[in-house]
């Protein structure tokens, strides 16, 4: 990160080389939040149905 002073004040510069994309990054996260939601949505019956199934089978 640069400083630039200007009339007293100072100015940062973005031109860091490795600053990333970060309208990129959010899209990246959303998008695998909702995977993991919508896969949680049709896996969660099966889910739920094995667990009881288990236990079901260490219980007396």
């Amino acid at each position: 990160m640069t400083l630039l002073r200007t009339r007293g004040y100072f100015l940062r510069t973005t031109d860091h080389p490795e600053r990333g994309d970060v309208p990129g990054w959010v899209m990246i996260t959303l998008m695998s939040a909702v995977l993991v939601a919508a896969l949680l949505a049709i896996a969660s019956p099966a889910l739920e149905g094995l667990f009881n199934e288990a236990i079901n089978r260490v219980s007396p």
